[in-house]
């Protein structure tokens, strides 16, 4: 098993499939703010960025990915992208399923968002061993994304379901600690660096 760990981090990291990552992830992120453009046309200047909540994980995400591709890094950028993609992609599961139960249907386009939006959580979680962000990093993010969440269900920026308008109070809990569980597993990450650190200076 450990051997098909270490075999899967590498293939990770492998150039092409860094490259179609990137591309996939770079197509993705444009298609959700087109998806988000009638929300964006009816929100106020002041919020518009912190509505498109998902393509903007995924943006980056894909910044994340470019800078692999080229060699270089950032702490920020990594930490903002393994929270949100972690939380944003669970969340549009969440609430396509919660749709689903109200409604009784959600069609292809609601079954392409449970997958595509799954699979942005689990490409956060694949590359958990490849991330390098550090303590500030992840307190930063954290602080980004609570504050996205005072936005989205303080002053009303949440992206609309409208089948489930009348459980916002409930989603906003939801989310909040959907918030509170992926900043914790970050801070895992950064621990787990700083044992990997230790580690690696010992040896």
């Amino acid at each position: 098993m450990l051997s098909f760990m270490t075999k899967l981090s590498a293939w990770l990291m492998f150039r092409p499939f860094l490259l179609l990552l990137f591309f996939i992830n770079l197509g993705g992120t444009i298609y959700g703010y087109i998806w988000y453009g009638w929300q964006l046309a009816i929100t106020e200047p002041k919020f518009l960025i912190f509505v498109p909540d998902s393509p903007t994980a995924s943006l980056f995400f894909t910044i994340v990915l470019g800078l692999w591709l080229i060699g270089k890094r950032s702490g920020l950028i990594e930490a903002l992208a393994f929270i949100t993609l972690i939380k944003y992609g669970l969340w549009a599961v969440v609430m396509n399923l919660l749709t689903l139960v109200e409604t009784g249907s959600i069609g292809w386009m609601g079954w392409m968002l449970v997958a595509s939006h799954f699979a942005m959580a689990l490409q956060a979680v694949l590359y958990i061993d490849h991330y390098r962000f550090g303590w500030l990093s992840a307190a930063i993010a954290a602080v980004w994304t609570l504050h996205n969440d005072v936005i989205d269900y303080v002053f009303g920026q949440m992206p609309i379901y409208s089948s489930l308008s009348d459980y916002s109070n409930q989603i906003g809990y939801f989310t909040f600690w959907l918030s509170v569980a992926c900043i914790a597993a970050a801070f895992f990450v950064v621990r787990d660096n700083k044992e990997r650190a230790v580690s690696v200076d010992q040896s």
